[in-house]
């Protein structure tokens, strides 16, 4: 009888463990970062399963150039993962509008993230958001403190003291005054008008401005930032013109450079490669006093699968990365990929620490081309790239650039008409 007794306990707890196993639900993740591989893995991973218990989280990255193809044919194959990492604006609104993404505007954790922080994973009338935020990028300039020591010169706050520090360390001769090439193109635009741009046509005011139509890339707002970029060529040193980003970033990191015009995202790599310290400043004001604009850049986001299968764990999922929790793990475990949210989220990194201080003190908006404005041909982020390049290099005046840039988005985008 006791015999009989202890084997159907056994039995009965052995059903009850095969039942808890058989309710563990998978969720697989598409992304193209594969270099966050071990991030995943070994912190964000382990965090979220430790909190839901019966959860296990798949993080299957393709090659970032790949992503984008290799996401729609598993899409349209009906094989894609539960969650998807989204690019910011039309990739990601393309499957929306497709069917491949859920409208996730009811999900709780939206509700942690401003309209601006949305803007990048919304429909264009804002009816409908698809991913949760994940990180921004925050534009500025990255600088040497032993060169600024070296020669003298104060963190610059206005464009006067900007250019005067720049021409101080021309003149020292210990420094090229700032590493940016133009060989690349894309970081003239990027690190350049779309950096300094904001203070110009006041962030989201001007960028707003822009999509509806009472704005025009002929107004002086829009023109100034490649006024100022006209008289960057001096100080970017001999060969600039042939100089590639992966130059440029070399240059500055081997302590040849003083200045560095930059993105947040170089942070993490700079920390491995530099041997002085860094500090960072916010792109100059046009005159003290001035309210200061930064490009605050949705970069990446995470969405779900509308045919997934485990729908009710993959909103559990997305809940958890509008958390706090997952804000405080993926902003120091990637410093300069700065959290969405509005929770207060302590980063360890000094430099990244000084980037978001410039939200509390700075309008925050993104990048002037990347929403609605690069749908047609030509394509206004590509033509920005050109225009930029060519005031700096002095084969265009600033109001030519203007202009064609305009000519080219009145030519397909009615509000411009």
């Amino acid at each position: 009888m006791l015999k009989r007794t202890i084997t159907g306990s056994l039995l009965a707890t052995t059903v009850l463990c095969t039942n808890a196993m058989a309710q563990d639900v998978t969720l697989t993740i598409e992304s193209w970062r594969n270099d966050d591989l071990a991030i995943w893995q070994e912190q964000i991973i382990p965090a979220f399963e430790a909190a839901n218990p019966g959860i296990k989280i798949k993080f299957t990255p393709s090659a970032p150039a790949e992503y984008n193809a290799v996401l729609n044919s598993k899409l349209d194959a009906g094989s894609a993962g539960d969650l998807v990492t989204c690019r910011p604006f039309d990739a990601s609104l393309a499957l929306y509008d497709a069917g491949h993404l859920a409208n996730l505007s009811d999900l709780d954790g939206m509700n942690n993230f401003s309209d601006v922080a949305k803007s990048g994973w919304s429909t264009d009338d804002g009816s409908a958001t698809f991913c949760v935020p994940m990180a921004s990028v925050i534009h500025g300039f990255i600088y040497n403190k032993d060169a600024f020591s070296e020669v003298g010169v104060e963190v610059p706050s206005t464009e006067a003291e900007f250019f005067a520090a720049l021409e101080k360390i021309k003149e020292d001769g210990n420094y090229i005054p700032m590493a940016m090439g133009t060989n690349d193109q894309w970081e003239a635009a990027t690190m350049g008008y779309n950096n300094i741009g904001p203070n110009y046509w006041k962030g989201e005011e001007g960028r707003l401005a822009l999509i509806n139509g009472d704005q025009k890339l002929t107004d002086p707002q829009w023109v100034a930032p490649f006024s100022q970029l006209a008289k960057w060529g001096a100080y970017l040193g001999d060969g600039y013109e042939a100089q590639t980003y992966p130059d440029s970033q070399n240059i500055f990191t081997l302590g040849r450079a003083a200045i560095y015009p930059a993105g947040s995202w170089e942070i993490s790599g700079f920390n491995n490669l530099v041997d002085f310290e860094m500090g960072a400043f916010n792109p100059p004001v046009q005159a003290a006093g001035d309210t200061c604009y930064i490009s605050d850049h949705t970069d990446i986001a995470i969405g779900m699968n509308a045919k997934t299968a485990h729908p009710e764990e993959t909103k559990t999922f997305l809940n958890w990365v509008g958390s706090a929790e997952f804000a405080k793990i993926y902003a120091n475990a990637l410093p300069g990929f700065f959290s969405l949210s509005n929770h207060e989220v302590g980063m360890e990194d000094p430099l990244a620490q000084e980037f978001v201080s410039w939200r509390s003190k700075c309008e925050s908006s993104i990048r002037s081309t990347y929403q609605i404005l690069s749908r047609g041909t030509p394509n206004l982020e590509n033509e920005t790239w050109n225009a930029s390049v060519a005031v700096i290099r002095g084969n265009e005046t600033p109001e030519a650039a203007g202009e064609r840039l305009q000519k080219g988005l009145a030519s397909w985008y009615a509000p411009q008409q």
